[in-house]
């Protein structure tokens, strides 16, 4: 049997609202990876967004910015960023129509002023006065907020910028998606606390597909080798380019209708039941 090869959406399929992976998402990962297996992050979080918890469970390569970014092992073999003109229009159209957003590079991220009292509206419509999400969506927004503060000072490059999220609860997606959508892949709502507006903007060509594909050509691997583990609409294009692919119980609907299997929600476990399930697809 073939070695397998597994991709991991990290927002709502490796991690919850707690921001961190639970041990027994860890413990299985890991005991897939014993038995031949590779195990590769596939986000739309830039290289500073993937925190040391989650490398720590020993992934063999990550998928980031929505795949403008590729990582195997240490070497870098695939990084898009978005022309500095642009990048400065999109500033600037947002700050003209009261949009907050924060700037993804690989060096670091870099929130617009009004950015965190934003996220905190947008967070208080969301829960919808559940204590408990509040609480566990608190926790992940004050780490968040601490990792964009660490990088306060340094100097922006707007000339290496992977991608850009933008907080919204009130401008209409489909407006900001008809003025940039020519130029670059347009997400909504990918992370659903930032606002029912709220998307990111990334590097036209670049999305979770395309990089997977670069991956399994580079490891000569293919599609029936791969498998995928997701939760948005996002991640519909991860789905198309692998063999097997698992939804998870908190999934959206157009995600679940066209996975081969739907798992637990993350915050049951969704990750680990699935490969116990598999037995680890032990080679």
């Amino acid at each position: 049997m073939t070695k397998k090869i597994a991709f991991f959406d990290v927002d709502g399929t490796l991690v919850g609202d707690s921001g961190k992976p639970t041990l027994e998402t860890i413990s299985a990962i890991q005991t897939f990876k014993s038995h031949g297996n590779l195990a590769f992050v596939c986000t739309g979080r830039s290289r500073p967004e993937i925190l040391p918890e989650i490398m720590a469970i020993g992934f063999d390569g990550i998928i980031g910015a929505g795949g403008g970014y590729i990582l195997i092992d240490d070497e870098v073999v695939h990084h898009h960023t978005m022309p500095e003109s642009d990048v400065r229009e999109m500033i600037q159209f947002f700050q003209e129509n009261g949009i907050e957003y924060y700037l993804e590079s690989n060096s670091g991220l870099f929130g617009s002023e009004q950015y965190a009292e934003k996220i905190n509206e947008t967070i208080l419509e969301y829960i919808d006065y559940d204590k408990e999400k509040a609480e566990a969506l608190s926790e992940k927004n004050q780490w968040f907020n601490q990792l964009i503060d660490s990088f306060k000072e340094q100097t922006i490059d707007y000339g290496d910028i992977n991608k850009i999220s933008f907080i919204n609860n009130t401008f209409d997606f489909h407006e900001i998606h008809n003025r940039f959508g020519q130029q670059f892949e347009m997400f909504h709502m990918t992370v659903p606390f930032f606002g029912k507006e709220s998307g990111e903007i990334a590097v036209k060509g670049n999305d979770k597909s395309t990089a997977i594909k670069i991956v399994l050509d580079k490891l000569n691997l293919t599609k029936t080798d791969a498998i995928s583990f997701g939760d948005a609409n996002n991640d519909l294009a991860m789905f198309s380019a692998c063999g097997y692919n698992v939804a998870m119980g908190n999934g959206t609907n157009e995600l679940k209708a066209v996975a081969d299997e739907i798992t637990q929600h993350v915050d049951d476990d969704g990750i680990a039941k699935s490969l116990i399930k598999h037995n680890y697809f032990k080679v």
